[in-house]
């Protein structure tokens, strides 16, 4: 996969990355912590995921959703509309995923982990904050995996 350490989804517990997986933000949910985390008012949001559909395939998608593929989720929560769309369309999974990552870089940049999260691994883990931001590092500052990293470890 083109992206190999993607976040899970916001809604799922993903880190701001995820952002590039989100529906438009019209009720309230985790999409609304993740903004705040990137620095992002919804808006701002919203101009940047039209922006990049209008110069990538992700603006195509009629029948999806919100009518365009930069709305869709990962690939691995299932989606007839998202799927029969990149079909339509002759998108590969992975052309949707780099569109996707490189949309997350527009939305958050890249950045390196936080410290709060790097003391929380070390602790729950018994681990050093370095072996921690290791793990954070690998999994590309997604908690969950970083999780699954440190576990996998300790076995």
């Amino acid at each position: 996969m083109v992206w190999s350490d993607a976040p899970s989804h916001v809604c799922r517990g993903g880190d701001k990355r995820a952002l590039t997986f989100c529906c438009p933000p019209v009720k309230p949910c985790p999409i609304m912590i993740a903004l705040e985390e990137a620095g992002l008012t919804p808006q701002d949001y919203i101009e940047i995921k039209e922006s990049f559909a209008k110069r990538t395939r992700l603006g195509e998608g009629q029948g999806t959703c919100f009518g365009s593929l930069v709305w869709c989720c990962k690939p691995s929560k299932p989606c007839p509309l998202r799927d029969m769309a990149m079909k339509r369309i002759n998108m590969t999974t992975e052309e949707y995923m780099e569109l996707k990552k490189k949309l997350s870089e527009e939305l958050v940049g890249t950045s390196a982990p936080d410290t709060e999260s790097v003391k929380a691994l070390a602790d729950a883990f018994h681990v050093t904050p370095e072996e921690a931001m290791e793990a954070l590092e690998e999994a590309g500052n997604d908690i969950r995996t970083a999780m699954k990293i440190l576990r996998m470890k300790s076995l």
